[in-house]
């Protein structure tokens, strides 16, 4: 009765198989970050086992305060769009080491922490014109699916023309094949498409040699050693304004990725008011924040709830206990190290390909036949993808807006935060 109570079941209208059918289905349509985030981060010199239990622990960790504080049916895990953000702008373009990059990643934490418990996210997320925060969301896609075809190799280096089309190498194959099963799957609508599609494309990897098993390999073993990233922090350089905007961007990305995708679940719920009043909101966000501020701990990048909750939803999820089921299905893969390890890059192509998919559905709530809200987006999009950086492409977006929109006299729409925000990235250029 107590577990009921704390997890908003309802035993009188909510079935229990049903919950516990819609927390693996969801567990099963979003698993694949055990496998794409180690992936992703460890190109930044981590631990590729530690990065594993830091992932699954971090996920466990949000998902249960989520079910236990907010009682909502979603699920949380590390941002497909900031553990992108964290190995491939922090550490590569803008050269933080992996340790430094956490500790913004811990100052990111703490500072959505305070956000949220004083109530400040609303200023902040009013601030941002809307048409940006789509063009943001979308272009994250886009940079997802570029990073995916990157390691599958299917798309390489060029000197002629900055990039080019990989030769048909047993990992560009293994690649398309992938990306061809994962978007079969979703458009047959089968329930966790994007797991399948990286088992299944694993699998194929074996005959090709792409999938190689290490000597003495067992599919169970004990959690990995978390010690070698574990609360690795270097506070060196923290205190600068490069390192304050990145913060900032760093904030708005997972302010925007997680309120647009609580609402979205919110409304296919059906639990939103008459008057867009949601029912614990602000414990949602909470526990993203403390989620976050963990896994910058356990080593891991920002945490956000994931549209994949959605599956778990149509199965009929409505309470804590769908989420719990989740959160405790992580805890369980800390065992089953092994077998997602055994993943190669291209076999997680296909779904990184297909997240850029889904998050490009942003697009269509474009403002695009005004010409002062289109160009921004367009910048915000285009530069994120071409400048392999998420935060230029944010900066970019931001004074574009500003400088069309003053241009053209359009004064009314502007506030003093985005005005302060455009003086911060003209310095942070200039200085940089």
């Amino acid at each position: 009765m107590f577990l009921q109570k704390a997890l908003g079941f309802n035993s009188s209208t909510m079935k229990a198989r049903t919950e516990i059918v819609a927390g693996a289905t969801t567990f099963l349509t979003m698993c694949y970050i055990l496998a794409v985030n180690p992936d992703i981060l460890s190109t930044t010199g981590m631990d590729k086992g530690a990065l594993f239990t830091a992932t699954a622990i971090a996920s466990a960790i949000a998902t249960l305060l989520l079910a236990f504080m907010a009682k909502l049916p979603f699920a949380q895990a590390p941002s497909m769009g900031l553990n992108a953000f964290f190995a491939f702008t922090l550490c590569q373009a803008m050269h933080y080491t992996w340790q430094q990059s956490l500790a913004i990643m811990l100052a990111e934490g703490i500072v959505f922490l305070l956000i949220t418990f004083l109530n400040i996210r609303e200023h902040i997320l009013n601030a941002i014109p809307q048409n940006l925060r789509y063009a943001i969301s979308a272009g994250i896609g886009m940079f997802i699916a570029f990073i995916g075809l990157k390691n599958a190799e299917i798309i390489v280096a060029n000197s002629a023309t900055y990039v080019g089309l990989g030769k048909f190498t047993p990992t560009a194959i293994l690649g398309v094949i992938g990306i061809i099963l994962s978007g079969v799957l979703m458009a047959r609508r089968v329930k966790g498409a994007l797991f399948l599609s990286i088992i299944i494309t694993t699998l194929i990897g074996i005959p090709m040699g792409v999938t190689k098993f290490p000597t003495g390999w067992l599919p169970v073993d004990m959690p990995q050693d978390i010690s070698p990233i574990f609360a690795h922090f270097d506070f060196t350089g923290l205190f600068t304004l490069k390192t304050g905007l990145v913060v900032i961007s760093l904030l708005m990305v997972n302010i925007f990725d997680t309120v647009g995708t609580l609402v979205g679940l919110a409304y296919k719920t059906g639990i939103v008011g008459k008057d867009g009043s949601i029912p614990h909101i602000k414990e949602a966000m909470m526990s993203d924040a403390i989620g976050t501020t963990c896994g910058a701990f356990l080593g891991s990048s920002t945490l956000t709830t994931y549209v994949e909750s959605a599956s778990g939803i149509a199965e009929g999820g409505r309470s804590g206990l769908t989420s719990a089921v989740v959160g405790l299905l992580f805890i369980i893969s800390l065992f089953l190290s092994p077998l997602f390890m055994l993943i190669p890059s291209a076999a997680t192509s296909g779904a990184l390909v297909l997240v850029g998919v889904l998050m490009l559905d942003s697009v269509k709530q474009l403002e695009l036949t005004e010409v002062s809200e289109a160009f921004p987006a367009f910048i915000t999009m285009i530069t994120m993808v071409l400048c392999y950086s998420i935060a230029d492409g944010i900066y970019m977006g931001i004074l574009s807006y500003v400088i069309l929109k003053l241009c053209t006299q359009q004064y009314k729409v502007l506030n003093p935060t985005l005005l302060i925000l455009s003086v911060l990235f003209l310095l942070n250029f200039i200085l940089s």
